[in-house]
């Protein structure tokens, strides 16, 4: 059985991973964090919790909510029309990265979980999109009244050019159709909302239990959605690192420049890591080596 003595053992061995990162500082709101903080949750399909680290401190959910938003947008939109908007392929490219648009892949974004993929799926959820991502993304953390901080947002909405040329430029090929920067707005929001590791945890879990919360019971996400979503994270969930991850974790995750990473492993549980601390590939320094560890030591790989 896994316990709160062993987790706290595997944080205190991948803290001088942590402190070996550097906290991201391109979006001055992130800037703040605490270079040296690391904390794990693990929830099981029971919903049973283990919790090791600073793991109540918060930080922003950042690229992780990309994968709500391609959920929302899986049921929202059929396969076919969002694959012609958006292709499921990794890339070697920064997650922010104009390249691949303009010269690769038809103008199509290379995948959801990129800067320009998630702006194009959330241009295809359908109504108020903020809230309705929102509401799922409640849903799968178990978190009502999930909030956005909203200095990070100020720093997200003044320093996001990059994201508007990718957006504009996406505009131009007929990607995304309609108002920018209303979209822009929405998506600003949403990758400034706090979530702690047990949040992480909870979403994980409930991917890996196929859309249904194991704390709340809430069916969030049909099974199907759920098990694509996960597919796609195996393969472009941590940017750059995507394959080497698989390689040494082999479980999906999705990380954000925050420092949180939502893993899941399918049909026994989900693991929230926050380091803000980051490596070369803008994935959390001491939440890959500690996911890595996780996965080796209790034989969680899916491979």
């Amino acid at each position: 059985m896994l316990t709160s003595e062993y987790l706290e053992s595997v944080v205190a061995r991948y803290l001088p991973a942590a402190r070996a990162g550097q906290v991201a500082t391109y979006i001055p709101g992130l800037a703040a964090a605490d270079p040296e903080q690391l904390g794990v949750c693990w929830m099981d399909q029971d919903g049973q919790v283990v919790t090791a680290g600073r793991w109540q401190e918060a930080v922003t959910v950042q690229s992780i909510v990309k994968v709500a938003v391609f959920l929302q947008a899986l049921a929202d939109c059929p396969m076919e029309r969002l694959t012609e908007k958006i292709s499921l392929n990794a890339t070697a490219e920064r997650f922010n990265s104009i390249v691949d648009l303009e010269e690769k892949n038809a103008h199509r974004p290379l995948n959801p979980y990129i800067n320009s993929g998630a702006i194009a799926a959330l241009s295809l959820v359908k109504g108020e999109a903020f809230s309705r991502v929102m509401d799922l993304l409640e849903g799968l953390t178990g978190h009502p009244g999930l909030e956005v901080d909203q200095a990070v947002y100020r720093s997200e909405r003044e320093t996001g050019d990059r994201n508007r040329a990718i957006a504009y430029f996406m505009r131009s090929t007929g990607i995304l159709e309609g108002e920018v920067e209303p979209l822009l707005e929405d998506y600003f929001r949403l990758c400034s909302v706090r979530v702690d590791c047990r949040d992480l945890a909870a979403f994980g879990a409930t991917l890996a239990a196929g859309g249904r919360n194991p704390v709340t019971g809430r069916v969030c996400a049909p099974r199907e959605h759920c098990r694509t979503a996960m597919a796609v994270m195996l393969s472009c969930g941590m940017y750059g690192q995507s394959g080497e991850f698989l390689v040494h974790a082999g479980i999906p995750a999705k990380s954000g420049v925050g420092g949180g990473i939502m893993a899941a492993v399918p049909g026994r549980a989900g693991i929230g890591v926050i380091g803000p601390a980051l490596n070369h590939t803008g994935n959390s320094s001491g939440g890959v080596e500690l996911l890595c560890a996780l996965s080796r030591e209790l034989d969680l790989s899916i491979l």
